[in-house]
Order: structure tokens, then C-alpha cells, then sequence
């Protein structure tokens, strides 16, 4: 690694061990190290995590430059590369997740495809069709459920697929619920990650975003078919990854059961607003909770 890319590791995020803890509680699309799993997994997957989230701050938190952003995503890449040649990497962070990436013979192109995405959303605010949301989803959110397959020792074709649907699913969820925060990220560029091809069709303009975001006007009709639209589609996605719950065994498909239970929770509380997540951003309550607990129980 270059001695700028060592600084911008520091200036960007003074990078430690106990960044895991604040992943812990940071990354939405998927649960983290949570009691539920076996005890020895906890360790690894905080790790993978911290990566992620730590990846993904430089992404999009803070007041920083593109360039600045950009740096601190190439030095992680060196690190990366230092690990893949069996050299030392200049970060303790990345000296203790190289060490479990060998002890659990993971594959490394999980984490260069994050950094891929990451790297992607500095430069990129409009996406032309679904095809390309797929295609950053296959880089942003897919190669955690990968990663995870390898930890559970379940990393066949058929669970890759499955896990690829579930995962690219959350995904847009989020992107569905996070309309409005995504619209200021990006130096007041406004990120979309609707599909442009699809907001015409519906007949939204940005600048009905734009108004739907500063509380100037109502949803209308066309975005909440667009919604419909999209959450129907999500839905289905979802829906379509939903056997791995019933293939992994143990309370590896138990959590695996609450996580699909919560994406359907979330993707009912948008519909159930007419996809007005300007007003009405959907949280999970004790209630949601209980209903997505009582799911994964019974298997449904």
C-alpha cells in the first residue's frame, strides 16, 4: 500500500477493531453476529461486516471529497491485494480479517465486489433500468450471502442462487424505504436509485421526488402505482429465495427465517401507506417483532 493510501485510511475512518461494534449496530440489509447464532460464527461474521459497513461509510457518510473517497476504497482494495499475496497488511483491522479469512478458507472476490459497489455509488446516481439496480446489487448486497454460505459450510450452486434473490431483494427494499435519505447523499446530487426507464413509464419526474422529499406536495396516483409496481416485483424476488429458510438447518435457518420475515414485514408496511416512505419511513415495532418471530418459528 502507498503511503496515501495508508494516510486515507486514517483520515477517512482512523480504522480499529472496535469499528466491528459500531457495524454491529449500522448495517441494515443483514443481521450481525446476533445471539441467535452459533457462537463461533459471531467473530467472523462482525468481521465481514465492519468491512462492509466501514466500505460503505466511505461510500456516503461524512463531508468528504469523491477523491477522498475514492482513496480511502483503493487503500482498502491494497490491503486486499497485500492479503491475497500472503504479505502483511498495514492496518491491525486488516491483519485480524485476513487471519480469518484463511482459517475459514473464504474467497476474496466477495470483498473486492463490495468495494466495486462502493466505489460505484461515488460515481454513479441514476440507474437506466432493473437490469442495472441487479447488476449493482450482485456487487453491493450478494456477496455478503455468499460470504455467509462459505461460513455455514453451504456454499452450493443451488443455495448461491437462492441466496443471490434474497439478498439483491433486501437490497432494493432498502433502496424503496430510503428514497428520500438517498436523494441528499452524493454532495446535493441527488442519488436515484429508481430505474429511469421505470419513472417515465409511471409518469414521475425528479421533480416530483424532489417535491415528495421537501414535504411540498403529496404522493400522487403514479408514484404509488410505481410503488405497487415495485414492491410487487420485490416481493416476488423475495419470495423466490425464500426455501433457503427451510434448507439451512438449525438456528443458521432460524435467523436466515427472520430475516426473509422482516423484508416481507417491511415491504407490507410500505404497501400499507401507498408508498409514501417520505411520510411514513416503515420501522419495525414489538409487534412486527413478534409476528416476523412467530414466521420463522413455524416455518411460513
Amino acid at each position: 500500500m502507498t503511503t496515501n493510501h495508508s494516510e486515507a485510511l486514517s483520515e477517512v475512518s482512523g480504522i480499529t477493531l472496535q469499528s466491528m461494534d459500531h457495524a454491529a449496530g449500522h448495517y441494515e440489509n443483514f443481521p450481525v453476529a446476533s445471539v441467535i447464532l452459533p457462537r463461533h460464527l459471531r467473530v467472523p461474521i462482525a468481521l465481514i461486516y465492519s468491512f462492509a459497513r466501514q466500505a460503505d461509510d466511505f461510500a456516503d457518510e461524512g463531508d468528504f471529497t469523491v477523491e477522498q473517497r475514492l482513496r480511502a476504497l483503493n487503500g482498502f482494495r491494497d490491503e486486499l491485494d497485500l492479503l491475497q499475496a500472503y504479505i502483511k497488511p498495514q492496518t491491525a483491522f486488516f491483519a485480524t480479517l485476513g487471519a480469518m479469512i484463511r482459517s475459514r478458507k473464504l474467497p476474496f472476490m466477495p470483498f473486492y465486489d463490495l468495494l466495486d459497489a462502493f466505489s460505484q455509488d461515488v460515481s454513479k446516481i441514476r440507474y437506466q433500468n432493473h437490469e442495472e439496480i441487479l447488476d449493482y446489487c450482485s456487487r453491493s448486497a450478494n456477496p455478503i450471502g455468499r460470504l455467509l454460505l462459505h461460513l455455514y459450510d453451504a456454499a452450493t450452486p443451488e443455495n448461491i442462487e437462492l441466496s443471490d434473490n434474497i439478498c439483491s431483494a433486501l437490497q432494493i427494499i432498502n433502496f424503496l424505504q430510503d428514497i428520500a435519505i438517498d436523494f441528499k447523499k452524493n454532495d446535493g446530487k441527488q442519488r436515484i436509485y429508481m430505474c429511469q426507464d421505470e419513472l417515465s413509464r409511471f409518469g414521475v419526474t425528479e421533480q416530483q421526488i424532489a417535491g415528495y422529499v421537501n414535504a411540498s406536495a403529496p404522493v400522487d396516483s403514479h408514484w404509488q402505482q410505481f410503488m405497487q409496481f415495485n414492491l410487487q416485483r420485490v416481493h416476488a424476488l423475495l419470495t423466490a429465495g425464500k426455501p433457503l429458510g427451510r434448507i439451512l438447518k438449525g438456528r443458521i435457518g432460524f435467523e436466515m427465517r427472520m430475516i426473509i420475515a422482516g423484508g416481507e414485514r417491511i415491504i407490507a408496511k410500505i404497501s400499507r401507506v401507498n408508498g409514501d416512505v417520505f411520510n411514513h419511513r416503515p420501522t419495525l415495532n414489538w409487534m412486527d417483532w413478534l409476528l416476523i418471530l412467530t414466521k420463522a418459528l413455524l416455518k411460513i
